[in-house]
C-alpha cells in the first residue's frame, strides 16, 4: 500500500482521471437509488377472481412536495460534484505548472565550463590577457593561455557590433532568448568527433558572449592555400583529397550522427583548421546560427561560399553546407581563391562555380587543375574525377546535390583509387 501511494504521488497525471472516475461512480449510484421504482409489474400475472387490495390514495400534494426536494438534493449534490471536481482541475494545472518551472534549466551566470581541464573561475581571471588572432564577420579570435599551461581559442562575439542578431547579448535579452541560446551552447558542447571543434567553455558577458575551443595550431585551410599560391607551402593532391574527406566526415558527423543535427552554416577555408598532420578539423559550426536573428540574417546566408537558395529564399539545409563544400574542393583542385580577380573577367565565367563546369565541358578538363599537383597520370584521373564531384555538389538545386553521408563514400572510393 505504501508503495502504491508512493506511485501515485510521483505520477500526478493518473491522479485526476481516477479521482474523476470515482465520483462518477457514486454520482451515477446515488441517481440509481434515488429513482422511483416503476409502478408496472415485472411479469405478468394470471387473472384472478379475487378482487384487488384496496389501495391507500396518497395526497398529490404529499407527492409533488417529495420530488421537488428530490431534484433540489440532486441538484446540490451535483453541483457540489461539479465544484469539487473543477477545484481539483484547477489546482492539478498548478501543479503542473510548477513542476514545469522546476523543471525548466536556470540561465546560468558567468563563466561555464563544459570540462575538467578549464576552471571557470581561472577562465574569467585570464580572459583579459587573451591575445588577438584574426577578425571576422561573427567576432574576432584570440588566444588565451590558462595558468595550467593550457592554450585555448576564444571567440568573441561582440553584440556592439550587430545587436539585431545577438538578442541573446543584450542586457534587455528575454529571458527565453537567453534560454535558447543555453541550450544550443550546450548541444555544441556535446560533439565529438575527431574532424569537428567542439565547444569546451563560454563566458556570458552583458555586452559580449565568447566561446572557447581548443586551440589548433597548425592555421587555416585559407592561410595554408595563400602560402601554397605564393610557393611558401607545397601540398601534395594526397593531402589535399584527405583534407577534403575529413571535412566531409565532420559535415556527416554533424548532419547525421548528432540529435539534434547541427548545421555548420558558416563553412569555408577559414573554418578549417589543420592540425600538423593536415587533418582537417571544423571551427565555428553553428555559431551564425546561434547569433542569427529568427526571421533570417543577411550574415547567414552571405559570401562566395553560400548557395543559391540562401539568396533566394534565405533557406539553409545540410545540403547548403554540401555546396560550400563543394566551393572548399574546387579550391583544392584549382588552387585558386574564389575571391581571384580571374573569376570576374570573360574568362572566369563569373565565378568559380561556374568556370568547373564550363572547364569541365571543354576539350581539355585538366586546365582548370592546379599545376604544382599535375604530374602523376594516376592521380590526374582522381582529380578529375574530383572536379566532377565538386561540380555535383555546386548543382544549383539542392536534391541534385549529394548528402554529406553519400559524399564522405564518394570521396573515400575515390581517394582509394
Amino acid at each position: 500500500m505504501v508503495v502504491g501511494a508512493r506511485m501515485t504521488s510521483r505520477n500526478p497525471t493518473k491522479t485526476l482521471p481516477l479521482l474523476a472516475t470515482t465520483l462518477v461512480l457514486l454520482l451515477l449510484a446515488f441517481l440509481a437509488l434515488c429513482a422511483p421504482a416503476s409502478s408496472q409489474p415485472l411479469h405478468s400475472e394470471p387473472m384472478a377472481t379475487q378482487s384487488p387490495p384496496p389501495r391507500t390514495s396518497i395526497p398529490r400534494a404529499q407527492v409533488g412536495g417529495a420530488a421537488r426536494l428530490r431534484r433540489i438534493a440532486l441538484g446540490v449534490l451535483f453541483g457540489s460534484l461539479s465544484g469539487f471536481l473543477l477545484a481539483l482541475a484547477f489546482l492539478y494545472a498548478i501543479r503542473l505548472a510548477i513542476l514545469h518551472a522546476k523543471s525548466t534549466p536556470a540561465i546560468a551566470k558567468g563563466p561555464v565550463s563544459f570540462v575538467p581541464q578549464i576552471s571557470a573561475k581561472n577562465l574569467l581571471a585570464a580572459l583579459p590577457a587573451a591575445q588577438p588572432l584574426a577578425h571576422g564577420p561573427h567576432g574576432k579570435y584570440y588566444k588565451l593561455a590558462l595558468d595550467n599551461d593550457l592554450t585555448v581559442a576564444v571567440k568573441r562575439l561582440e553584440a556592439a557590433s550587430r545587436p539585431e542578431a545577438s538578442p541573446s547579448m543584450s542586457p534587455s535579452a528575454s529571458k527565453s532568448d537567453m534560454r535558447r541560446v543555453q541550450r544550443q551552447l550546450e548541444v555544441l558542447a556535446r560533439v565529438r568527433h575527431q574532424n569537428v571543434l567542439s565547444l569546451k567553455a563560454y563566458v556570458r558577458e552583458p555586452d559580449r558572449l565568447s566561446l572557447v575551443y581548443d586551440f589548433v595550431p597548425g592555421g587555416s585551410l585559407e592561410d595554408v592555400m595563400k602560402r601554397v599560391r605564393s610557393q611558401q607551402v607545397s601540398l601534395s593532391w594526397d593531402a589535399r583529397s584527405r583534407i577534403a574527406v575529413g571535412i566531409a566526415k565532420g559535415l556527416r558527423h554533424l548532419h547525421f550522427e548528432c540529435n539534434p543535427r547541427i548545421l555548420h552554416c558558416n563553412l569555408k577555408p577559414s573554418n578549417v583548421m589543420l592540425d600538423e598532420g593536415f587533418e582537417p578539423i571544423l571551427t565555428d559550426c553553428g555559431v551564425a546560427r546561434l547569433i542569427a536573428a529568427s526571421s533570417g540574417d543577411p550574415e547567414l546566408c552571405s559570401g562566395l561560399y553560400a548557395a543559391p537558395e540562401c539568396y533566394q529564399s534565405s533557406r539553409y539545409t545540410d545540403k547548403s553546407d554540401v555546396y560550400a563544400l563543394g566551393m572548399i574542393l574546387g579550391v583544392l583542385l584549382t588552387g585558386r581563391d574564389p575571391t581571384d580577380s580571374f573569376f570576374s573577367g570573360e574568362a572566369g565565367q563569373g565565378g568559380l562555380a561556374r568556370w568547373l563546369r564550363h572547364v569541365q565541358q571543354s576539350a581539355d578538363p585538366k586546365e582548370a587543375l592546379d599545376s604544382s599537383i599535375l604530374g602523376d597520370e594516376g592521380e590526374e584521373e582522381e582529380m578529375l574525377m574530383a572536379i566532377r564531384i565538386a561540380i555535383v555538389c555546386l548543382s544549383d538545386s539542392p536534391s541534385d546535390r549529394p548528402s554529406s553521408d553519400e559524399l564522405v563514400a564518394m570521396l573515400m572510393q575515390l581517394h582509394s583509387l
